[in-house]
């Protein structure tokens, strides 16, 4: 097993806020890791952290060998780390298509990709000349997704994809994180429970800004105890 991410005790301050106190978390090449812990933990933080957006003040952020934390944002995305961000933060304005053609890293990235993401999103190619304006909730959280898809990414950080969403649209939502981890390892935050623990095989629970627990995501669903202490969900 070789990890494509390695966090090592991270602190992050946000002004004078100490909001991450020590965050490690392991990702696997080729598998899902779910980051877990109740509403204010330090997980969208964790993924900040990561990417450079809120960067880390001690620790190692090791991505593929290489310390990448001090760098700055776009350094750490052209390395292959996508970020798809919790609220999904697309253009409102812009068309669908324009929404995935500016996140080309390369000319041609969106041409190249074009036919995975809409076999993955087959409504986008339906809603392609559509603003964003137009699109429901899931649909904006698809296009999101598929946004980060566009270049060739090996990593991508994910925020709270079921947010806000009706069951059917998590389903499908659900199906495409499972078809493209087949060809990109994935961090995932996700505050349900049920989601998390059917998408990912392995975990991480923060708690207060520190990492408190890690392993296999099989071995988590059987243990309610720590499910009721550090999630609150039976």
């Amino acid at each position: 097993m070789t990890n494509l991410l390695e966090v090592h005790n991270i602190h992050t301050f946000i002004g004078q806020f100490h909001i991450l106190e020590g965050v490690s978390v392991q990702a696997p090449a080729g598998e899902i890791v779910a980051l877990l812990g109740r509403n204010g933990a330090g997980k969208t933080t964790t993924l900040k952290s990561i990417l450079g957006l809120t960067p880390p003040r001690s620790g190692q952020v090791i991505f593929d060998g290489v310390e990448i934390q001090g760098r700055r944002p776009f350094e750490i995305a052209a390395l292959g780390i996508g970020f798809v961000p919790e609220h999904r933060a697309i253009f409102r304005d812009l068309s669908v298509y324009e929404n995935l053609k500016i996140a080309e890293r390369k000319k041609g990235d969106l041409e190249r990709k074009s036919d995975f993401i809409f076999e993955l999103f087959p409504d986008l190619q339906r809603l392609i000349k559509l603003p964003g304006t137009h699109l429901s909730g899931g649909q904006q959280q698809m296009l999101a997704l598929a946004r980060a898809l566009v270049p060739d990414n090996r990593l991508l950080l994910i925020d709270e994809p079921s947010e806000g969403l009706a069951p059917v649209i998590i389903e499908a939502m659900m199906d495409a994180i499972r078809r493209l981890s087949a060809s990109t390892t994935v961090v995932l935050v996700e505050q349900n429970f049920l989601v998390a623990s059917q998408l990912a095989q392995r975990y991480v629970i923060v708690e207060e800004g520190r990492t408190v627990q890690s392993g296999l995501m099989a071995d988590l669903t059987n243990d309610k105890a720590t499910i009721q202490r550090y999630l609150g969900a039976a």
